[in-house]
């Protein structure tokens, strides 16, 4: 069934978790052997200038409109069945018939929460086993819809949210985020990780995830209340966010030994499994990250939405902290890792979390939606057969 199915991922780059699972899945079937893979863009390919706009006010609104992007989350469950949403239902339509009608699709995957799909079949009555797999450990009420097969999701709070708003518990599948396959090894040797950064394996490793796009805001401030620290290594992640390498040079080149900057780092699990903590922003991807590999986190500045749920539901299963203040970064730091019964009991506990090998359980249950819904589709069709025989 596999070697014959065609499958249409459809994510966007809000962000880049989004894009990174649909990546990751899109890895997957081409492991499992699946016939075609075609990963769209969907919003941007329908709407490119729309898409430019709202992706910018949307990595701003990190920054400096954070109260427009807490009542727009929070209230658009308010808007949710008003005609304003309408807009939001036909986003895209034009170019997903297009894509349907080219492609064939035997089963639609959403890394995005796009109302365009469920509504395509409301309205033309084609089915196609559509699934939705959600991408943080929170629910937005918008990604419910009558017409979504089934949902895939990280944690049991989120499916118990969707039974509340009136899925089926058959319809909610618990199987983790989807994450890259490097975090599911088990072979890495650390001692050779050591070497390759150049760190000290004696020295406590404590990792900032900055964010390509500085979300991570004060990583300069940060990292300048840790250069006396000799006992520690804070290693910072910028990707490509060259603008804060540049500013972190200073530190770099008068603290060597303990703060080093990095830029884009292609196997960064390999930094997670040395790091005793890590300090970052709480997106969902990174959070499954760190489930897969024990790291604690230290969440730092939530933003109101998606964010502030994920921290506050890390912290309630005591795996993370959640800092608001950069001033009180270091104290929260130096206190956890001086705490080494405090910290194992977050590693126990954000390991606890993960669900390994998510893409692969994601996609297997999927198949069996598919044959499920085309065995109902064959045994309607014979029905139908036998009427119009006995009519006649």
């Amino acid at each position: 069934m596999v070697s014959k199915s065609k499958v249409l991922i459809l994510t966007e780059k809000y962000g880049n978790g989004h894009i990174q699972v649909a990546k990751t899945l899109e890895n997957e079937c081409k492991k499992m052997g699946f016939k075609q893979v075609v990963v769209s863009e969907l919003y941007k390919e329908s709407h490119p200038l729309i898409s430019k706009i709202t992706k910018h006010l949307y990595i701003k609104s990190f920054s400096y409109g954070k109260r427009f992007y807490k009542i727009f989350y929070y209230g658009i469950d308010k808007m949710y069945n008003k005609r304003f949403m309408n807009l939001y239902y036909t986003l895209g339509q034009k170019k997903l018939k297009e894509l349907i009608q080219t492609e064939k699709p035997d089963m639609i995957i959403n890394t995005f929460p796009m109302m365009v799909v469920p509504e395509y079949r409301n309205k033309t009555g084609e089915v196609i086993p559509t699934f939705n797999v959600v991408t943080d450990f929170c629910l937005h009420k918008i990604w419910v819809h009558q017409h979504i097969d089934k949902y895939y999701v990280a944690s049991e709070n989120v499916k118990e949210k969707l039974v509340e708003l009136g899925v089926s518990q058959n319809q909610v599948k618990i199987t983790g985020i989807p994450i890259r396959e490097q975090f599911e090894m088990a072979n890495v040797k650390k001692e050779e990780v050591y070497q390759k950064y150049n760190l000290d394996p004696n020295k406590e490793i404590v990792l900032i995830m900055a964010g390509a796009h500085g979300v991570l805001k004060n990583v300069k401030y940060i990292c300048e209340s840790f250069v006396n620290q000799e006992n520690l290594q804070v290693v910072i992640v910028c990707g490509n966010n060259t603008a804060l390498m540049r500013k972190l040079e200073p530190f770099a080149v008068a603290h060597p030994k303990t703060i080093i900057p990095l830029g884009y780092v292609e196997k960064v699990d390999e930094l997670f499994r040395i790091a005793s903590c890590m300090i970052t922003k709480p997106g969902g991807i990174t959070l499954s990250e760190a489930t897969a590999l024990g790291v604690p986190v230290i969440l730092y500045k939530p933003v109101p939405g998606q964010e502030q749920e994920n921290a506050l539901y890390f912290e309630e299963k005591r795996s993370a902290m959640i800092v608001n203040d950069y001033n009180e970064m270091k104290e929260v730091v130096i206190e956890l890792l001086n705490n080494k019964k405090t910290l194992k009991e977050m590693k126990e506990n954000i390991k606890q979390m993960h669900y390994p090998n998510s893409a692969r359980a994601v996609l297997e249950d999927m198949i069996g939606e598919v044959f499920k819904q085309d065995v109902t589709e064959r045994s309607r069709a014979k029905k139908a057969v036998k009427m119009r025989v006995g009519m006649s």
